[in-house]
This record gives C-alpha cells, sequence and structure tokens, in this order.
C-alpha cells in the first residue's frame, strides 16, 4: 500500500459536513462575536445576519459547482490553478489562500485567550498569562489534527452537532419565555426602531464573517467517500445547520435582552452570556461557556485541517511551498509537516503581534487581512469557475456564469465596506490600533497583488511547466 498520500474514503457525509460547520464556530458568535453587527443593526440584527446568510449561500454556488468538477485536496487553489491552460490563477489564489490562513489562526489562538479574560476576569491582572492559553491551544490543535482525519472530524461532528442543537433549543426556550415582548420589529426595516435598509446591509457585512469557512469542506476531497456528490451535500447541509443554530439564536438575543433597550447590547461584551444567564440560569450560562470554548477548539481543528489538505496540494505541485510541507505521515497518514508549520507560524504572529495590542484588538487588527484576503479568494474562484467550465466543455450560462458573477459584484461589495470601515477609521481617529489596522489592509493587498504577480512570473519565466501541470490532479481520475 502506497503510504506517502492522504488516505482515500477516510470519512463521510457527516463528517464532511461537520468540517465546513466547525469553521463557523457558532456558539462563539451567539456568546460575543455578534457584538458588531448589533452596534449597527440594533433591533434588526436578526435581518443582518440573514442577509449575510444569503450573501455567503451565493459565494457557496462556486465551490459546490466546482466540486463537481475536480476532487483534489487543494481546494480553491486546485480549482484556480486548472482553470486555465497556463495555470496563471493558481499562484495568486495560493497566496490569498495562504494569507488567510495565517491571520485567520487569531479567531482561535487569540479569540480564546480573550474569551476566558472575558469569563474570568480576576485572571487579567497576569499580563501574559493569555500566552500560556495561547500555547495550549496551538498544541491541541496540533496532537489533534496530527492523529488523522477521522478521529479530528468525529470530534468536530459529535460536538458540533451538540453545539447546533444547544443553540436551537436554548433560543426556542428564551423566546418562549420573552413572551409578549416577541415582536416583528426586528423584521420590520423601516418601523420606529429602524435603522435603515444601508444600516441593515453593512452589518451584513460582519455577519458574512459568521459563516466564513463553510465551504472549506473542500479541502478534504481526496480523503471523503464520493467525494463528486459529498462535498457539494457538506456544504449544502453545513449552510442549512449555521442557519438553524444563529439565526433563531440572533432572534433570541434581541427579545431577550429587550428591543427597547437594545442600544445598550453592543456595549455589554459578554452580552450574550447575559441573556442566557437571565433565562437558562446557571446551567445554561456554563453550557454556552463549554459549547463557546468547543467553538474556538472545533474552528482550529477544523482550520488545521483545511490548511495541512491545501498546502499538501501546492507542495505536490511545487507552487509556493517546498515539497517537504507536503510529507504525509506514514502512520496516520496527515500532511504533519503542513499543520505543525502553519500552526507555529501563526502562533509565532499571533503571539507578536498580542504583545503590541493586547490578544483582543491583535485578533480583531489580524482579522481585518483575513476578511480581505478570503473575499480575493472566492472572486478568484468564482472566475475560475467560469473558466474551468468553459475548458472542460460543460460551461452553463446560469450556474456558470451569472451566478459567479453576481457573487464576484456582492463580493466587491462587502470589500468596498470593509475597506472604508478601515480607513474612516483611521482618518477620523488615528489611534495606534487603527493604524494598525490600515497597516494589516495595505500589508494584504500588497501581498496578493504584488506577491501574486511575483510569483507567477516566476514561474511562468522559470518553471511553466509547474503553471501548466498545478492543480491538475484528480482523485477520482488519477491513480497514485
Amino acid at each position: 500500500m502506497i503510504r506517502s498520500r492522504l488516505k482515500r474514503n477516510s470519512v463521510g457525509l457527516l463528517q464532511g459536513t461537520f468540517q465546513s460547520l466547525g469553521q463557523v464556530a457558532p456558539a462563539a458568535d451567539i456568546a460575543i462575536l455578534l457584538v458588531a453587527s448589533f452596534s449597527i443593526a440594533g433591533a434588526q440584527t436578526i435581518l443582518a445576519v440573514i442577509f449575510g446568510w444569503l450573501i455567503y449561500a451565493l459565494w457557496m454556488v462556486t465551490p459546490y459547482q466546482l466540486s463537481k468538477f475536480k476532487s483534489n485536496a487543494g481546494s480553491y487553489y486546485a480549482y484556480a490553478a486548472s482553470a486555465t491552460k497556463g495555470g496563471i490563477l493558481g499562484t495568486p489564489t495560493a497566496l490569498s489562500f495562504l494569507y488567510y490562513d495565517i491571520t485567520g489562526a487569531a479567531f482561535g489562538i487569540l479569540g480564546l485567550s480573550s474569551f476566558i479574560f472575558l469569563i474570568s476576569p480576576a485572571i487579567t491582572h497576569l499580563s501574559y498569562i493569555w500566552i500560556l492559553f495561547a500555547a495550549i491551544f496551538t498544541a491541541y490543535i496540533i496532537i489533534i489534527t496530527y492523529l488523522g482525519i477521522r478521529p479530528s472530524l468525529n470530534y468536530t461532528a459529535i460536538t458540533g452537532l451538540a453545539e447546533v442543537l444547544f443553540l436551537l433549543i436554548a433560543a426556542i426556550i428564551i423566546i418562549i419565555k420573552v413572551g409578549p415582548g416577541n415582536s416583528t420589529i426586528p423584521f420590520d426595516i423601516s418601523g420606529k426602531y429602524s435603522v435603515g435598509f444601508a444600516s441593515i446591509m453593512f452589518a451584513s457585512v460582519f455577519s458574512i464573517l459568521d459563516f466564513t469557512g463553510s465551504g472549506v469542506v473542500t479541502t478534504i476531497s481526496e480523503e471523503i467517500t464520493k467525494p463528486k456528490k459529498n462535498i457539494g451535500k457538506s456544504i449544502v447541509f453545513a449552510m442549512i445547520m449555521t442557519a438553524i443554530a444563529l439565526i433563531p439564536a440572533t432572534y433570541a438575543l434581541t427579545v431577550g435582552w429587550g428591543i427597547g433597550h437594545i442600544a445598550s447590547f453592543a456595549s455589554t461584551s459578554d452580552a450574550g452570556l447575559v441573556v442566557f444567564s437571565k433565562y437558562l440560569g446557571p446551567v445554561g450560562l456554563v453550557l454556552l461557556i463549554i459549547f463557546t470554548i468547543n467553538s474556538y477548539a472545533s474552528n482550529g481543528v477544523s482550520k488545521a485541517t483545511a490548511v495541512s489538505r491545501w498546502w499538501y496540494s501546492a507542495a505536490r505541485d511545487k507552487i509556493v511551498f517546498p515539497e517537504s510541507i507536503g510529507k504525509i505521515n506514514p502512520k496516520h497518514r496527515t500532511p504533519a509537516n503542513a499543520v505543525i508549520a502553519w500552526a507555529l507560524i501563526s502562533f509565532v504572529l499571533d503571539v507578536s503581534v498580542g504583545l503590541i495590542f493586547g490578544p483582543e484588538d491583535a485578533a480583531f487588527v489580524l482579522e481585518a487581512g483575513t476578511g480581505i484576503s478570503i473575499i480575493a479568494v472566492h472572486m478568484l474562484a468564482n472566475t475560475s469557475l467560469t473558466l474551468y467550465a468553459r475548458r472542460i466543455n460543460q460551461f452553463n450560462f446560469w450556474k456558470h456564469s451569472v451566478a459567479p458573477s453576481v457573487a464576484t459584484i456582492v463580493g466587491l461589495v462587502v470589500l468596498y465596506f470593509t475597506v472604508d470601515n478601515i480607513i474612516t477609521r483611521w482618518a477620523s481617529n488615528p489611534t495606534g490600533v487603527n493604524d494598525a489596522y490600515l497597516a494589516s489592509f495595505i500589508i494584504t493587498i500588497i501581498w496578493i497583488v504584488i506577491g501574486g504577480f511575483a510569483f507567477t512570473y516566476h514561474y511562468y519565466r522559470k518553471m511553466p511547466q509547474r503553471l501548466i501541470n498545478a492543480g491538475e490532479f484528480d482523485i477520482e481520475k488519477d491513480a497514485y
């Protein structure tokens, strides 16, 4: 048996679904992360979340369609690389994806530390204790992911299903207990408490981040059974489950806090915890804390699984990464070097930025680059879908042209709001943190645009065959 490759048929539809859901971390969204959306949309945050979900569902059309054509662990990178015969879209997509991976790790590494500080304020005087939390978290995701895809995704599946059920049941209980406090006001765009459609759409930009990662199941295309069927199904089921977990719970937070007092929600960093404690008592509060910590852990495991797989694919193609990154552990059949390299690089970056700004602000600064880079990945993937469908003579105007084009236009709108917010914040209040937001934006653009061009030009001039071969592998067509 050849053991230098990923193991085929290691996981099924269930694990694939929760590989995607693990990236979403719904309990963390409900506990603390929806504050940004509430600060903009107020009582209409439920609409912002619904619009955010619809926008992200539109973005998921592209990986859903591409997964029918190609089964490659490289995910968006492989799709883009094989979109043209010359492979010129592969390297800019790889660099965008890489930037997303490195900066996006802050969600778990720094986010969990910030959450522990929030629920245990007595330890905040221990200035550097968060580094210990970050180190423990990093070691945890390395170990779990290193042990193989089946045990790691079984963990995310079991805990993820429990998390979704808890949030749904908790939301129903809160809504019932609110009684007469329930209202249609959260769904009224023009009523007394309305903030206006523009503000709701702006808040949806932040809500989109609550669903980011639903397409990462494409990275396990070489290990899931029947990938050309189950990848698409996993995306659909994951999106449905995120809606079930987040939409009712967002409404429950709104009416549970009180529509007339909703302005104070955004100024309370632990508002989600407060609402759950009020209506569900100590048991509900403790369960939300447990599931929130699990959200961060599942996100880390899911992300490590996704990152290591597409890095392995790119290293196999000798694009961006050295071949050593793609080395497979012969016992557990995992890209061990990729897991360790990503986790350690992310840890060093997160701690370095955290020492300057503190773990919470550092997470937001790094996530600014994360948002921009993943939008770039999606837009490149949209273009790739159109080009690849034409290349293999499977082109359908509505599925492969209209849908990805609309998704790209929406992506540009989201990008505009994101960049406008960063620049406006810096211009109106040039603090050290806002300077860092602007610097993060500039570095992201330089990395993607200049870096993407430089790498592509290098391969085109020196090693054109690498670009031509990049992303061409398909587990269901090519023998090992």
